[in-house]
């Protein structure tokens, strides 16, 4: 007979494992923290789309300076993205301005000067080559071609044109805003004139096309809601005056209708 110490005692089953938690399923939560509501965290509300009006825009909703000014070459020079033709054309502006301004010279003058100057150089230049036995200098032989001469008279035609059809609409009345708009301008434009020559008004302007732009470039949000600004004021003054003056004076014949 075996003895009941040396009986084998049967070992338990082993317990089974507890599920490992997911990162993704949620902490379990006892059911008073799911009844008090300090605990329950209000659910984000959904982004939505910032949709906000960018108002008053002197260039227009989608266009930036450099495409208002052509864009290419001109816009760099005038934006200062291209910073050597930039200060050239202001340097060479300011020289012409100082030659004649300042130092009281004339253009046939300085256009004889420097033919002379330039053509003494090379012929000196050519003679002195023949002494040292060197090559002469290779002078280029410069011509003005005929697709830029084409080009360009296109294009002031079409600028002429276009002037000539405005004064002929202002004219014969078809467009009141715009004869009060000409005629503000040229009134400045008078006022500018007697302050100053003809000269100095154009490096006025070079000055003014390669500062102007970078500048409102720079500050462009605020410049536009000046301007903003300043144009719902000029509509209200306008259709004051529109309402009391200008609906009195008779209108223009209408424009003929194009036929297709």
């Amino acid at each position: 007979m075996a003895d009941p110490a040396e009986e084998t005692v049967a070992a338990p089953p082993p317990t089974p494992a507890a599920p490992a938690e997911s990162a993704s399923d949620p902490p379990l939560r006892s059911p008073a923290d799911a009844a008090s509501p300090e605990k329950v965290s209000p659910s984000a509300p959904a982004s939505a789309p910032e949709t906000r009006s960018r108002g008053f825009r002197l260039l227009g909703e989608d266009t930036s300076v450099h495409k208002a000014l052509g864009g290419g070459k001109t816009a760099d020079v005038l934006l200062w993205k291209d910073k050597k033709t930039s200060a050239v054309v202001i340097g060479g502006a300011t020289v012409i301005w100082i030659l004649f301004e300042v130092l009281d010279y004339h253009l046939l003058t300085l256009i004889s000067h420097v033919l002379i100057g330039v053509l003494a150089i090379l012929f000196l230049w050519s003679k002195a080559t023949t002494f040292i036995k060197k090559s002469p200098p290779d002078i280029p032989l410069v011509q003005i071609p005929e697709d830029l001469v084409v080009n360009v008279s296109r294009a002031l035609r079409n600028d002429i044109n276009r002037a000539l059809h405005l004064f002929r609409e202002i004219a014969m009345g078809h467009d009141l805003k715009k004869f009060l708009g000409v005629i503000v301008g040229l009134w400045i434009l008078s006022g500018v004139g007697s302050c100053c020559d003809f000269l100095t008004l154009i490096y006025i302007a070079v000055l003014m096309l390669h500062t102007v732009p970078i500048l409102y470039d720079k500050y462009q949000d605020k410049v536009d809601h000046f301007a903003g600004r300043a144009h719902t004021e000029a509509r209200k003054q306008y259709e004051v005056l529109d309402a009391k003056v200008l609906s009195k004076i008779p209108r223009g014949p209408a424009k003929p209708k194009k036929q297709n």
